[in-house]
Order: structure tokens, then C-alpha cells, then sequence
């Protein structure tokens, strides 16, 4: 326990090292900035550089960057030595106020969306105080937000703070209501659960298709995969001990609160869970955490896989996004409480919730697509692509009796709520549903729904933002309101009524929900190309544009962006695909065909029944499924010389008619796979891949 806590956030410049190497004067104001976004003055800014470069050179730190969240989809950085000329010949070792609060990086060669043209490459960081610096392999990480050069937001941290302001400002309204005089802001705060492969590198280095897009694009499965369920929880193998041992150890230098880890359901998978924090730190540290794991997986000749859905026929990774709202005061706003006030505060919470994923499905179900991810949602192993809210049986007829104004009869332990007929109910009396997208779990929300490899700030982004316009439709009404206690009866009832369709408690594996799904008038997008052409809607576009979320310019960038990001990945796929089928895989298969061709030739001249052997039946497999891969490579070559120009007309020509050729091809090369011989075979295959780690 003692090196634990030694360990624990030694690399990062926290609270504790602030406290003690910043003036009290200094301390105090940098820290009203941290929680009010007050402005830091170059006075402030020049004692916090100076003691964060003597820091951090005082723990071998060489240089310096400012760390951001480009809307490429991983982290960036550009290192800046601190050593600067002195004249003579000497040096001295520089961190000015500036280099702190502002960086300058090239724009042009980040995705923008049309925001910037190729030729205007001036973007800007900016420090962002409320995410401690920390030191990464000797280099000082500034945590920064990203813009273009007239101001427009590039990455995913800027809209990101932009949904906290609009939703601390909108509940703010409500607990003042409630007389909560001694609140002084909310923020939304989030975990993520990060479930993660682990291959032999070995193996990986030799799959062109893990190389190039992450996941496996061939592979037939072998006579055992996940359906024994054994490794689910099962003891960890040694090696991979190990490597969750200097994981932990790197994760906590760096305050990475890293709880829980565990086998998942598939072989070689894993799970990596963080305590909750606010969610703008909690996002900082998800994409580092998922950058230390590729490290650190290859320390130990391992490699890392967080796409979304590696393997076919097993589970895919996903990440789960606890969401919840907490005072400043330490309340949790989705924590039933121990009065009958803070009772019918939770209430009106939970049904902005409801109300706010109601009315913004689609918006919501954007925030988590990707290519990789369309292989997961409505897999039967992830939540089904339609959206819904899971709030548990106890409280779904607590709702009910509301709605009905009839007592609600429970027998186990329960809160007087004493808000007109509204009636007990007991606390933290929810199951867990792992079918559901969205599950209330006692004082929080499960989002299950984003990938494995996305940052979490987008998906926390949209909910706090469509929370946040929830909450102020509510505040309009109940500030104009003569009885408060009365419209706030009303207003639940009403919410509940207009928004029960949202709410299923069932299994979303059964394929009667989709139909009884339809029926409710929920939407249902099972690709990201159905899910996009809905992002532009009015009500999407102004629920953002009005709640300081993005501007009119940055939500079309984004629109664009994300379209592009598809089909360039499943073009990437595509091509990759081509290049295995001509160069290993279909080269390989024809040796195979030769030497069976000169077995049977050989049975046939010596008279014997060579139409019963299994060289002659092999042979004609062979001929059947290499004759169908010619056919579709030669259907996608074609395609791909006369594909669209438009980004929305891309997105649905791939996934129209690249997808369906792609999936041929595998099915095809697959069922070769099983029948050829081993020695012949170009790649290792899922056996290794799955369970060559010891």
C-alpha cells in the first residue's frame, strides 16, 4: 500500500505539488479559475510556469508540449525543448507565461471540415486549467484545447466545456429552485469501462489487415471460441499479470485512478475501469489510458487492439460511460436523497433525462458512430442500435403510479418523496441490464454505446448539451410557476407521459423489441451513414448552436468530418482486403490447387475412383470459392474506379456496395481457409491470434 501511494500521481502537477510550490495568493486564484473559468492574469500565469518547468525538470522532464484532442481521433502533441540561447554560447532553460497559456500548431494538416483551406495553417492551443499537467516519457503535457486561427473549435475537448457551461448553468436554475443557496455549480462526471485485446505481437506483425485497420478482415473461427464462457472472469494468464501490473503502476504516476481489471468474455479480452471524475479529466485520462496500454502492451511483446470489433464471431470492445451529475457540495443530482425535497429534485432530474434521450435519439446515437462501431451495435453482444432507457422495474412503476395518481406498493425499504400524490419508492433498487444502451444503475447512467477506440468526449458532449436544454425548458416553466410544488408535480407527469416510449426495461437482443420498437416511433440506424443524414436536422442543429455547444460553421465541419472518416476507413479496408486476396491469399490457394490437381491427375492415370477422393472434392471447394473471390474482386476494382464525389454519397456507396462485397470476399477466403492445408495458408489464424498469448 505504501509504494501504491508513493506511486499515485508522482508524474502529474496536481493539487498537492500546486498547493505547495505556488504563493497562497497564486494557489487561491488559479484555483477560482479552475472552478468558476475565471480569467488567469500573466501575473498568475508566470509563478504557475515557473514552478511547473522547475517541477517538472526536477522529475528529468527535457521538454515540453501542449497536448490536445484533434478531430483525427488521437492525441497530439509537438515537444518544445526547454533549452533556449543565452549568447556566448550558453543556455538557459525557458517557460514563459506564453508557453504555458498558448501554443501554435499546423491546422492545415488536421481534419477541419472545410474550416480551414490547406494553404491557412495557423491553429492555436490553449492551456486548459481544470486538467492537471503531467509528465509522459520526460515530456511536460500541458492539457490543451485546440482552435483554427479564427477561433473555430478543432478537437473534441472545446465543445466539450462548452456542454458543462450549458448544463452547470441550466441546473443551477433548477436546485435554486429547491433553495440549494449553498450549491455553487454542477458538473457532469463519468468512468469508462475500456475493454481492450491482447495478440501476441508476433502474431500481429504478421496480419497485414491488424497493421493497416486494426481489426482482422480474414479469419475463419476455430472449433472453440467464446461459448464456454471460461474466460470471462477466469484467472488472468502470467503474462498478461504482468502486463496489467506495470499498466496500473504507469497509469498511477499519472493520477489514473485505474480500479478494476478483468477477463472478458471473449479470449484475450479484457476490461480496464476508472473511478468517476469530472468529465473533461475523466476524457484527458480515458485517451491516455488508452495510449499507456498500447505502450506498455508492447513492452511486453503484446499488442494492443481497441478496435471495436477485431474478430469475427466473437465479442467486440466496447466502452461504457457511467454519466452522472454532482454539486460542488459533493450531492449526486441522481442520488435519491433522505427528504422529501431532495426526493422530488431527483425526480425532475431523472425525467430531464429521460425527456432529453427522448427527443434527441438520433443526436445521441450519432455521437457513437464509426465504422468500427457499426460492427457492434445490434450484434446480439452490445446494445441494439435503437435507442432506450432502462430505469428498472421498481422505479418504472414508481413512474406509473405517478402518472396514474394511485398509491405505489412496495415491500421493501422506501422514501417518503411528500410532493402532493407522488409516493414512496425505495433507494438504489435498480438491476443491471446489459441489453440496454442507456441503464439507470442507483445514481448514474450506464451508457453502453460508444466504441473502444473513440474518446468519450463526444457522446458527453451531446448529453450534456441535450440534458442541459431539458433542464432549461423545465427552469422556463417552473420559475413562471405560482405553486412551485404543484408545477412540479405537473411537470413530471406530463414529462413521463409525453416520454414513456423511450423506456424498456426487456431484453434488446430479442427480435420482437425491434418491432415493438417501431411501433413506440423510436429510430432505429444501424449504420452511421442512416444514423448522419439526421445530424443536420433543425432540431440537432439548434439544440447545439443555442446551448454555446458549436457554432453553425463548426457542427457542418464535424458533419463532414465524420462522413469522411467512414468511408476513408472502409476504403482503407477495402483496399487492404484487395492486396491480401492478390498477394498471399489467393497465391497461396493456387499452390494448394496445383498439388491437388497433380494427385488427382496422378489417381486418374493410375485408373483409380478419383471423383470419390479427397483431393478431387477438395479441388472442386477450391475452384468454387477462388472462382467467387475473382468474380467480387473483379465487381469492387470496378466500383472503386467510378465511386462518388460527394461525402454523404460516399458514405452510402460503401456502405451499399463496398460492405456487401467485403463480407463476400471474407465468407468466401474463410470457408477456404477450412479447407486448406495449413502449410499452405499465407497468415496465422484465429487460433493463434486468440489464444497464443500463455
Amino acid at each position: 500500500m505504501t509504494d501504491i501511494i508513493k506511486t499515485f500521481g508522482k508524474k502529474v502537477f496536481n493539487d498537492e505539488v500546486m498547493k505547495a510550490r505556488l504563493s497562497q495568493a497564486t494557489y487561491s486564484e488559479l484555483n477560482k479559475t479552475i472552478k468558476k473559468g475565471t480569467y488567469l492574469n500573466n501575473d498568475i500565469a508566470e509563478e504557475v510556469a515557473r514552478a511547473m518547468k522547475e517541477w517538472a525538470i526536477e522529475n528529468g522532464a527535457t521538454h515540453f508540449t501542449h497536448w490536445f484532442h484533434p478531430l483525427s481521433g488521437a492525441t497530439a502533441e509537438k515537444h518544445e525543448s526547454f533549452v533556449s540561447t543565452a549568447g556566448g554560447g550558453k543556455i538557459i532553460l525557458d517557460f514563459s507565461p506564453k508557453n504555458l497559456v498558448r501554443g501554435e500548431a499546423d491546422a492545415s494538416s488536421f481534419p477541419s471540415g472545410g474550416l480551414r483551406d490547406t494553404f491557412e495553417a495557423r491553429g492555436y492551443t490553449a492551456w486548459d486549467p481544470t486538467s492537471y499537467a503531467f509528465i509522459k516519457d520526460d515530456i511536460l503535457c500541458i492539457p490543451t484545447v485546440f482552435c483554427a486561427y479564427n477561433g473555430e473549435a478543432l478537437d473534441h475537448k472545446t465543445p466539450l466545456l462548452r456542454s458543462m457551461e450549458a448544463l452547470n448553468m441550466q441546473a443551477m436554475r433548477i436546485l435554486h429552485l429547491f433553495g440549494n443557496e449553498d450549491v455553487d455549480h454542477v458538473k457532469a462526471t463519468a468512468g469508462a469501462e475500456q475493454e481492450y485485446f491482447l495478440i501476441d505481437k508476433k502474431y500481429f506483425d504478421q496480419r497485414e489487415d491488424l497493421i493497416l485497420t486494426g481489426r482482422t478482415l480474414f479469419g475463419a473461427m476455430p472449433p472453440k471460441g467464446q461459448e464456454m464462457n471460461d474466460h470471462y472472469y477466469g484467472s488472468i494468464k502470467t503474462r498478461v499479470q504482468e502486463f496489467m501490473k506495470d499498466l496500473n503502476e504507469e497509469l498511477w504516476s499519472l493520477g489514473i485512478q485505474a480500479k478494476t481489471e478483468h477477463n472478458e468474455v471473449a479470449p484475450s479480452q479484457h476490461e480496464l475501469a476508472n473511478n468517476f471524475l469530472t468529465v473533461n479529466v475523466s476524457a484527458d485520462q480515458n485517451n491516455l489510458t488508452m495510449e499507456i496500454m498500447k505502450k506498455v502492451a508492447r513492452k511486453h511483446n503484446l499488442e494492443c487492439l481497441l478496435h471495436e470489433k477485431p474478430f469475427d464471431e466473437i465479442n467486440g470492445s466496447g466502452k461504457h460511460n457511467n454519466w452522472s451529475l454532482k454539486t460542488d457540495t459533493g450531492v449526486n443530482l441522481l442520488d435519491p436523497g433522505d427528504t422529501p425535497k431532495e426526493n422530488a429534485q431527483f425526480l425532475l432530474f431523472l425525467t430531464a433525462v429521460i425527456k432529453a434521450v427522448d427527443e434527441y435519439q438520433d443526436l445521441i446515437r450519432i455521437s457513437v458512430s464509426s465504422a468500427g462501431n457499426d460492427h457492434r451495435l445490434g450484434g446480439h453482444e452490445a446494445p441494439p442500435a435503437i435507442i432506450s432507457v432502462f430505469i428498472g422495474d421498481e422505479l418504472a412503476g414508481i413512474l406509473d403510479a405517478i402518472v396514474n395518481e394511485t398509491p405505489f406498493d412496495s415491500k421493501r425499504s422506501s422514501i417518503q418523496i411528500g410532493v402532493h400524490t407522488i409516493p414512496s419508492f425505495p433507494k438504489d433498487n435498480t438491476d443491471r441490464n446489459r441489453t440496454s444502451p442507456f441503464a439507470f444503475t442507483g445514481n448514474k447512467f450506464e451508457f453502453r454505446m460508444p466504441g473502444s477506440s473513440a474518446s468519450i468526449a463526444t457522446p458527453n458532449t451531446i448529453l450534456n448539451a441535450v440534458v442541459a436544454q431539458a433542464l432549461k425548458e423545465f427552469a422556463d416553466v417552473l420559475e413562471n410557476a405560482e405553486d412551485l410544488n404543484q408545477a412540479i408535480h405537473d411537470l413530471i407527469i406530463r414529462t413521463v407521459n409525453e416520454h414513456k416510449r423511450i423506456i424498456f426495461n426487456g431484453n434488446g437482443y430479442d427480435e420482437a423489441w425491434i418491432e415493438e420498437a417501431e411501433r413506440r416511433g423510436l429510430s432505429n440506424y444501424s449504420s452511421t451513414p442512416k444514423a448522419m443524414i439526421h445530424y443536420l436536422d433543425k432540431k440537432n442543429v439548434d439544440v447545439l448552436i443555442e446551448n454555446g455547444v458549436l457554432t453553425a460553421a463548426e457542427l457542418y465541419s464535424r458533419y463532414e468530418i465524420y462522413l469522411e472518416k467512414y468511408y476513408k476507413t472502409i476504403n482503407i479496408e477495402a483496399l487492404t482486403m484487395l492486396d491480401m486476396l492478390k498477394k498471399d491469399i489467393l497465391p497461396a490457394v493456387s499452390k494448394f490447387e496445383a498439388d491437388l490437381k497433380d494427385s488427382v491427375k496422378s489417381d486418374k492415370d493410375l485408373g483409380l475412383f478419383f471423383e470419390d477422393s479427397y483431393e478431387y472434392q477438395t479441388l472442386l471447394k477450391v475452384k468454387e470459392y477462388k472462382n467467387n473471390l475473382l468474380v467480387d474482386i473483379g465487381k469492387m476494382q470496378e466500383l472503386l474506379e467510378k465511386k462518388p464525389t460527394e461525402a454523404l454519397e460516399l458514405a452510402f456507396f460503401y456502405h451499399d456496395r463496398i460492405i456487401p462485397l467485403m463480407e463476400s470476399l471474407r465468407k468466401n477466403s474463410d470457408e477456404l481457409e477450412k479447407i486448406t492445408d495449413r502449410t499452405y495458408w499465407p497468415f496465422v489464424t484465429y487460433r493463434e491470434l486468440l489464444f497464443g498469448v500463455d
